[in-house]
């Protein structure tokens, strides 16, 4: 059984990526809504929930457990991976893309205050920052956005604007989405900035990532992954020829949903990944 959790909602995007290629293993989310957002609170409380959330999930059965938020990745998961006998999957900064992929030499990263000033981050920036400017923005009120259910409307666009256009303005052509959040209010972030930014979503590739480690502990055979990993390929060409169509959660697969607070939240938002 795979876990995964996050302060919220969000991670059920990094959810979709993961059960769409593998449909027939089953899953426990996590979302801690009720102690939601943890952008701005302190490392010391983000372990403390993490640890309780990690318990609750190995309790369910996880076998793995993916970390499906930044803020949680950058305070947690060395914490959680000292402590507990499981993998954990964490969340990485998706700088090398952008910085590999610009044609302005000016990459954005959306994220949140805590992801920011995390020390992964900041190793990551540091790699690249001198063969590209790297210009950052906390995404201010997009979780809260998200968590409510409104992902499109004025009070959206005008929310998303504030955050989104100081990176544009800078010139930034490749945006990094920084949150499991984010996603969820890419269609409006398109729409502000227009079909010539590209924006980084980490999380197909943390879905790649977590299964090359359930092979290396025996969760997954290699036949099995090698007809993963050729769906991967397959919706790659799919998406460079326009025809790719967004990650869904398939009817049938087993998930659990657990959360701290609203379920209706939870539900609500999972209702738009299947």
């Amino acid at each position: 059984m795979i876990g995964v959790f996050d302060s919220g909602e969000g991670g059920l995007s990094v959810l979709r990526e993961i059960a769409s290629l593998l449909p027939n293993e089953k899953y426990v989310y996590f979302s801690d809504n009720a102690h939601c957002p943890y952008g701005e609170k302190t490392p010391e409380y983000i372990q403390n929930r993490s640890r309780i959330i990690t318990q609750t999930l190995l309790d369910k059965g996880a076998d793995i457990i993916v970390v499906a938020c930044n803020t949680a990745t950058a305070a947690a998961i060395k914490t959680l991976r000292e402590e507990f006998p499981v993998k954990f999957i964490g969340m990485e900064p998706a700088v090398k893309p952008a910085a590999l992929g610009t044609r302005t030499g000016v990459i954005g990263v959306l994220a949140t205050a805590g992801t920011l000033k995390g020390s992964k981050y900041l190793k990551t920036k540091g790699n690249y920052q001198d063969n590209c400017k790297i210009v950052e923005a906390v995404g201010k009120g997009f979780v809260e956005l998200v968590e409510a259910g409104k992902l499109d409307g004025p009070e959206v666009i005008e929310t998303v604007s504030a955050s989104l256009k100081p990176l544009l303005d800078a010139g930034a052509d490749t945006i990094v989405l920084g949150c499991t959040h984010y996603p969820f209010l890419l269609p409006v972030m398109q729409k502000i900035a227009g079909a010539e930014i590209r924006f980084i979503d980490p999380a197909p590739a943390v879905a790649r990532h977590l299964i090359y480690v359930m092979v290396q502990e025996g969760l997954l055979d290699e036949h099995s992954a090698t007809a993963v990993l050729a769906k991967v390929v397959k919706t790659a060409e799919d998406a460079a020829l326009g025809k790719s169509e967004p990650a869904k959660v398939a009817e049938g697969t087993s998930v659990e949903l657990l959360t701290s607070g609203s379920s209706e939240a939870l539900e609500r938002i999972f209702k738009l990944i299947v």
